[in-house]
């Protein structure tokens, strides 16, 4: 049976995590007021960033590294080119000052770690997706593109202290979840997993639909934030994942991963995140306008590629193959 695009947007946008975002957007347009306390937000990112490593760590052992060392230069490369394409184009198109325009490349650069989940989650349920470690690229992805973009505002500016912004990175919470959980998942011993494994993996998705409930609600207090900067901010937030997620699925058919896992590449390629690279950005370039940045990242970038995005990447990674 031939499954059309039409087919993968009407899954995708069924989903619970798809239609549990749009509640929460919603909520805040009719003027509910539907938040999360600071620490149940906390806690839910905190779980997902620690088991999307547990996932990845305890599927890293059983890979093969020749199907491995492949899609991991892929990420890497792409984590160093995003933030420095992404910076031009931000400085030169959307006309942003120095510092935003690195701010916002550290956004691009970076992996929304929950797009990839759904990413996964989607390819998974399509039964297009064959790899089990996707979750170990996530970190590999995430490091180089918060760096990158870092070091192009302390090379442009006197101001960052580049020494800093970096032990902030290496040292942040969501690296540290996201590498902890793999080495721990990597490196536990098997018989000592089942106790854990309904927490981290049987609730995963049920974590993820209330996360996405509450961002749903935060993206909707954002995108007011959009009239202050013009469309050509909001081009340049579907613009630069319809690039890169082209791009990434491109690379991942190249790779010989399956089309669903070549799809996922395309979708943490497309992704910016919201989590990861905010901390590391208000401490490696304070001047920068975080409000810019999540307006692009959170308010546009993200719910395209949850509703459009994800099933055009698994559309494309399919006519490519």
């Amino acid at each position: 049976m031939t499954v059309s695009v039409w087919d993968l947007v009407h899954l995708n946008l069924t989903s619970p995590a798809v239609l549990a975002f749009a509640l929460g957007a919603i909520a805040v347009a009719i003027g509910t007021d539907l938040r999360f306390s600071e620490q149940i937000s906390a806690f839910l990112s905190s779980y997902l960033l620690f088991a999307i490593g547990f996932k990845g760590g305890i599927r890293l052992r059983e890979a093969n590294i020749n199907d491995l060392w492949r899609p991991t230069l892929i990420v890497v490369a792409l984590g160093v080119a995003i933030p420095v394409i992404a910076y031009v184009v931000a400085r030169r198109f959307v006309k942003l000052n120095i510092s935003d325009a690195a701010g916002i490349a550290a956004h691009y650069g970076s992996v929304s770690a929950v797009t990839f989940t759904a990413a996964e989650s989607f390819n998974r349920a399509a039964g297009k997706l064959d790899e089990e470690f996707l979750p170990a690229l996530v970190a590999l992805m995430e490091i180089p593109g918060i760096i990158v973009a870092l070091i192009i505002a302390s090379r442009l500016t006197t101001r960052a202290p580049i020494g800093t912004a970096l032990r902030e990175v290496i040292s942040g919470k969501s690296i540290v979840l996201l590498v902890g959980g793999l080495l721990i998942g990597g490196v536990a011993a098997a018989e000592t997993l089942s106790p854990v494994k309904p927490l981290f993996i049987d609730l995963f998705t049920g974590f993820l639909v209330l996360f996405l409930l509450d961002l749903g609600a935060t993206a909707g207090r954002r995108f007011g934030d959009l009239r202050h900067y013009g469309f050509r901010l909001v081009v340049f937030a579907i613009g630069i994942p319809l690039v890169f997620g082209s791009l990434g699925t491109l690379f991942g058919v190249l790779a010989d991963m399956s089309t669903g896992g070549a799809a996922v590449i395309g979708a943490m390629a497309a992704s910016a995140s919201y989590i990861a690279a905010p901390a590391a950005v208000r401490v490696g370039i304070p001047q920068a306008n975080l409000g810019v940045c999540l307006g692009a990242s959170l308010a546009v970038t993200f719910p395209f590629n949850l509703v459009i995005g994800i099933p055009l990447y698994s559309e494309i990674a399919a006519l490519v193959s």
